[in-house]
């Protein structure tokens, strides 16, 4: 893991496609924004994770009804 010291007006460059500010600082809590292109998705983690053991859990249904054909 990268560990970086930024601070309020400073950015933090990803790629050549992403930026990432310090828009604020108050008590524990940090305001980012993030300049990123329309097609890359930007999510709070607890969120991803929330996406991703849907879709698993959706998936799991998909395999079973291939199951089901194959035993035809």
């Amino acid at each position: 893991m990268l560990v970086l010291t930024r601070k309020t007006g400073e950015a933090i460059q990803i790629g050549d496609d992403i930026e990432i500010s310090v828009l604020s600082v108050k008590g524990d809590q940090i305001k980012l924004g993030i300049n990123a292109p329309k097609n890359i998705e930007i999510h709070r983690k607890e969120i991803y994770v929330s996406i991703q053991e849907e879709n698993a859990e959706a998936s799991k249904g998909i395999s079973n009804l291939f199951d089901i054909f194959a035993k035809k």
